[in-house]
């Protein structure tokens, strides 16, 4: 814990003027249950224009539950939850289409559709949308070349790496420019190599385009990266930050049981009192 920054000190910066305020995504006492106690509890946390929020916490807390609820896959069983400035927690299925094209989400384990090429799962939202096909090749390589996996243009998930599927499933995030990403442990089940670079994609995409996002995950050493490092445009690599300094856009929120245990930055994690939360970073 000895390398961890000090208080205040701070890496880059988000500055948000009055009209960029408004949170892209937010939870109101949100209370969901599944015919036994409830899986989420009350609820509250904002995602930021610009932000990257880490949700941490074990297995079985309810982090996959809030992500669905997040782009209306569930419906609470009280609360609020406004999605880029709509209450999505009540509205109609076919009204929650538009909401749910703004975002990019990230799936445990990739999800890819083994039938179809590394082109067509990219570019799976674009097809269902009639895209010309040109504009999709054009669309789709760009989105390969960002994580580094042009030459997988005209591959089948099976003859990918599972690290390699897994950047597919990032690029299929990516391609439309979403103004919310959502990922759900994006390194689970991978080795720590490869783990690395699945961060490394998340810190460009955070320090590239600034698209806010909630990433959930149960590795704490995946969180403390995406803090204290950004992404070099002329290396085209992540790099450290100056040592003692964080990223301030990077913030944490924790659960347990339920509940929301913690939502602060990095300094205010690892100087947590709370027993839970110590056990969790020990």
């Amino acid at each position: 814990m000895n390398t961890l920054p000090p208080s205040g000190q701070s890496g880059q910066n988000i500055v948000l003027t009055e009209e960029t305020q408004a949170p892209v995504l937010e939870f109101q006492h949100v209370t969901i249950s599944f015919e036994g106690p409830p899986v989420l509890s009350d609820v509250s946390f904002t995602v930021a224009p610009g932000e990257t929020r880490i949700l941490l916490g074990p297995a079985g807390v309810g982090k996959s539950v809030l992500l669905k609820l997040a782009n209306g896959l569930l419906r609470p069983d009280s609360g609020s939850i406004r999605l880029f400035g709509e209450e999505i927690a009540t509205m109609p299925e076919e009204q929650l289409f538009p909401l749910r094209k703004r975002i990019g989400m990230v799936f445990q384990e990739g999800a890819l559709f083994d039938s179809l090429t590394v082109r067509d799962n990219v570019a799976y939202q674009l097809i269902q949308q009639r895209v010309a096909d040109e504009e999709i090749d054009e669309r789709v390589r760009e989105a390969l070349t960002f994580v580094g996996l042009e030459e997988t243009f005209s591959l089948y998930p099976s003859s990918l790496s599972g690290g390699m599927r897994r950047r597919v499933a990032i690029a299929r995030a990516f391609i439309h420019h979403p103004e919310l990403l959502l990922y759900d442990s994006p390194t689970g089940g991978l080795d720590p190599v490869t783990s690395t670079t699945i961060i490394e994609l998340i810190v460009k995409e955070r320090d590239v385009h600034r698209t806010p996002s909630l990433l959930v995950t149960h590795r704490i050493q995946d969180a403390f990266t995406l803090c204290t490092h950004h992404f070099d445009k002329e290396k085209n690599a992540m790099v450290p930050l100056p040592k003692g300094t964080i990223d301030l856009g990077t913030t944490f929120l924790m659960l347990d049981e339920g509940r929301m245990l913690f939502d602060g930055s990095l300094h205010d994690l690892v100087n947590s009192s709370n027993d839970f939360v110590r056990e969790f970073l020990e």
